[in-house]
């Protein structure tokens, strides 16, 4: 995170940080620098007293905005509102761009047409995601800041790595790490002392639109998102690996929930898994495959008729969809309190 802190530090927060907190002395400016300023240091314990890019692939020179704030790079308080900001708006901003992509460009829109489609769902899942995020950014931000600070594994010349091979190896590792403990994490959301509270928000959405990728209750995203943030903590991560990885996670949260059945794989938990998950709510609850599905005995492979778009937006599968969800979600949840309204009715005569 040291180096997208480093991006937004150098384009947007060192003139913010100038105009808020203006130096009140020339000992912090950029012609006598006794204190100069840093984006970060995850490489070093110690405050550094000169500029340290933590990149050696390409260097941001500070603008004199970097030395005209009472606030330094370094400081731990002005790092720790700089990641804030980042995690939460920066995230709100990659929401709505991906969302948006794979809700004009990807999703289906006869999903609109189906009974269990909620009344003015895009719009609900859009409110949702916009409370959830600046909530999850407070418990996140600490991790962020630990990797700053140099408390993580994160390395920057992949000669760093414990072995050449791990530059290639670190990537299965961290899909391996994180889909298993997300499986049980998610599992365990759904047990019922909690589920109701923290993961029911979530399965309001029988049928997802790209908008509910980070439509849930705070605590449940915050608590899926763990594996991602202990893992540099534990292993060794390339820098812009890491940048990378964060990118892949957020693509593939939209990519499950786009409702375009491509991947029709016995391993790979792809849309079709997981809209398996929101129909039936018991199966299918990895993130980016079915392993730990099937050793803990709650795969449930895709129905066929998803593959076929003759099928898969056929009354007939409807009908059979909705059966059965009604049975699992009167067990689940009890009484339905969606409102479903007569919005798919409406759409249905619109789009078909």
């Amino acid at each position: 995170m040291d180096i997208v802190l480093e991006i937004f530090d150098t384009f947007l927060f060192d003139r913010l940080y100038a105009s808020a907190f203006p130096a009140l002395n020339t000992a912090n400016s950029k012609d006598g620098v006794q204190f100069a300023a840093t984006s970060t240091f995850s490489s070093m314990r110690e405050l550094p007293t000169a500029y340290h890019s933590p990149t050696q692939f390409w260097t941001l020179e500070p603008t004199k905005y970097a030395f005209m704030s009472e606030w330094p790079r370094d400081d731990i308080w002005r790092q720790t509102l700089s990641l804030y900001l980042i995690t939460w708006l920066f995230g709100l901003v990659v929401y709505f761009i991906f969302a948006s992509l794979s809700y004009l460009f990807i999703f289906d829109h006869a999903t609109f047409t189906h009974p269990k489609y909620l009344k003015n769902q895009v719009r609900l899942e859009i409110k949702q995601a916009s409370i959830a995020l600046p909530i999850m950014a407070i418990f996140t931000v600490p991790f962020f800041v630990g990797e700053v600070r140099g408390y993580a594994k994160l390395y920057d010349d992949p000669a760093d790595a414990p072995f050449w091979l791990y530059n290639l190896v670190q990537f299965p590792l961290f899909i391996t790490f994180t889909d298993f403990f997300i499986y049980w994490i998610h599992r365990g959301l759904h047990h019922p002392r909690v589920y109701k509270t923290l993961h029911k928000p979530h399965h309001k959405w029988i049928m997802p639109t790209p908008y509910a990728s980070h439509a849930f209750h705070p605590l449940d995203g915050f608590a899926q998102s763990v594996p991602y943030h202990v893992f540099p903590f534990i292993f060794p991560l390339n820098k812009i690996a890491y940048v990378f990885l964060f990118a892949f996670i957020n693509i593939w949260t939209v990519f499950i929930h786009d409702g375009e059945y491509v991947a029709n794989s016995s391993f790979i938990n792809g849309a079709a898994c997981h809209t398996m998950h929101h129909l039936y709510f018991n199966y299918n609850y990895g993130q980016f495959t079915t392993l730990w599905d099937r050793f803990g005995g709650s795969y449930r492979k895709p129905n066929d008729e998803l593959f076929k778009r003759e099928s898969k937006m056929s009354k007939q599968e409807w009908e059979k969809q909705c059966k059965e969800m009604e049975t699992v979600q009167r067990e689940v949840e009890g009484d339905d309190d969606r409102n479903y309204g007569d919005e798919a009715k409406r759409l249905q005569k619109k789009v078909l």
